[in-house]
């Protein structure tokens, strides 16, 4: 077994009891990236010069006696819009081509800090805004089960990177889906935290009041290894919690869902004809194991989320994009080209800058806040934003935990859906309304689609707020059923698969 397909809590303790040395652990890291890459393309950057000299550090740190922290020597991968200092931060978008940061994420400073060693940041849809990964500047991304398929998005390439093998855990952003959704397609455990569990400090916004960091595992002990580093309060980020953390790696030990409440969702029923049979079933099989363990399975009813927080979402998202976004402007930050007026350098700066799917929800969000359609639009999708938090809020009053699909689909072809936005959207709407809500869910992989190249299948767990300990202790009991989420096979010839 190669050193990288190992766990991330089984690199730390290795390197610990110096079975084998971080340097070790990052070149069979590597080896995997240029063995994959060519295929894959989830990497924008390939930290491989500054992983190495982490890595020894981090060995020498170990040879002097010390205790580096309980990641150390893992290799890890960020998405592209977080900061690392001296490496490139493009968020998939030819507006930051060539920008490197000054300074590190806040999430960067705590993975350092605990010894994590960075191979290289993610490929994503542009500024985060896609379900694909098929809107970067640098090229699509392919699924590791199915390289003729997309990993989905916006964490698309977090996503792949660990479903091939090349780090054991890595970070994406989630504003509407995008840590669950490639979760899903690509076989893993996602997990989008409570909204200010996690500081943004250092993540470049795309919706500052939907997006939230989190991690992606292949086991549910490194899904809570990662997030009991990264979940800290943060001064520099105001909507950061000053709630204390707990150690969310206790969660998973002795996990037991007895005396447990799992719901189905009223609604769902007539949703599910445009879910795939084979989503249905693989959240029928998990429903049942849930009972199996001791969990009573009731229903709750969430009309307004599930029929309004779609449109909501693209309302909310955009409006706060086009404000986001405004700062790229060719003068302040980003591209810039030389123009004989002001009004030519945004013109060119961002019609260049920006891609079509960029400008597309730019300009929905100006429209959506523009004088005469404000009220129309963005106030009222605020207020229904309240009753999803509020109908949610009632909804586990009654339960501890609701189940339902991450995705309508298994991952689609690429260029499947690329030219017909509404279907794209239309893959979120299980994920949005826990973004809208500011809530904690996590997506598990339940099983295979049958045929020549099995396709993974996601199941959607959410939790009230703060409630990342039940669903790290769910998902560790379905994880004793359905087993460890495997490698996919990373090129053309490759293996993999559930172990």
């Amino acid at each position: 077994m190669e050193i990288n397909s190992l766990t991330a809590a089984e690199i730390a303790g290795g390197i610990a009891e110096k079975k084998f040395s971080a340097s070790e652990v990052f070149s069979s890291c590597m080896e995997a990236v240029h063995r994959g890459e060519p295929d894959i393309s989830a990497l924008i950057t390939v930290a491989e010069e500054t992983g190495h000299a982490a890595a020894r550090e981090i060995d020498q740190r170990i040879a002097g006696g010390e205790k580096p922290g309980p990641l150390a020597g893992v290799p890890i991968v960020m998405k592209d819009n977080m900061c690392i200092r001296g490496l490139p931060a493009t968020c998939g978008s030819r507006m930051l081509h060539g920008w490197i940061p000054p300074y590190d994420a806040a999430v960067a400073e705590l993975l350092s800090g605990a010894g994590a060693v960075f191979a290289g940041k993610a490929n994503m849809d542009e500024f985060a805004m896609g379900g694909s990964t098929e809107f970067s500047a640098f090229g699509p991304t392919s699924n590791p089960w199915d390289l003729e398929r997309v990993p989905g998005g916006s964490s698309g390439g977090s996503a792949a990177a660990v479903a091939a093998g090349y780090v054991p855990v890595s970070l994406g952003s989630d504003t509407g889906g995008s840590i669950r959704q490639p979760a899903s397609f690509c076989g893993l455990y996602g997990l989008k935290p409570t909204y200010g569990l996690v500081s943004r400090w250092g993540l470049v916004a795309f919706a500052s009041s939907l997006d939230q960091i989190g991690p992606f595992a292949r086991t549910v002990e490194d899904l809570a290894l990662l997030l009991s580093v990264i979940a800290r309060p943060d001064p520099r980020d105001g909507t950061s919690s000053r709630r204390e953390r707990p150690d969310y790696t206790a969660c998973v030990k002795n996990p037991s869902l007895k005396g447990k409440k799992v719901a189905v969702v009223k609604e769902f029923g007539a949703m599910s004809a445009s879910v795939s049979p084979e989503v249905r079933e693989a959240l029928e099989k998990t429903l049942s194991l849930c009972r199996e363990e001791g969990a009573e399975i009731v229903e709750v009813s969430l009309p307004v989320s599930l029929e309004f927080g779609l449109p909501c979402y693209y309302i909310l998202a955009p409006a706060e994009a086009s404000s986001n976004l405004a700062r790229f402007d060719g003068v302040r930050y980003g591209l810039s080209s030389k123009e004989d007026s002001l009004l030519e350098l945004y013109l060119r700066t961002r019609g260049k800058g920006f891609g079509s799917e960029v400008k597309r929800r730019i300009l929905t969000g100006t429209y959506v806040l523009s004088s005469g359609y404000y009220d129309a639009y963005y106030l009222t999708a605020q207020k229904v934003r309240s009753l999803m938090k509020e109908e949610f809020r009632r909804a586990f009053g009654s339960c501890d935990l609701i189940a339902l699909p991450t995705s309508p689909t298994p991952a689609f072809k690429k260029g499947e859906l690329v030219n017909d936005p509404i279907q794209m959207y239309l893959a979120d709407v299980f994920t949005l309304p826990v973004n809208l809500a500011e809530l904690p869910a996590l997506s598990l992989n339940a099983g295979f689609t049958s045929g020549k190249k099995p396709l993974p299948l996601g199941v959607q767990l959410i939790a009230s707020r703060w409630g990342e300990p039940e669903l790290l202790n769910a998902a560790a009991v379905l994880e004793r059923r359905l087993g460890i989420a495997g490698t996919a096979p990373c090129t053309k010839n490759g293996k993999g698969g559930r172990s």
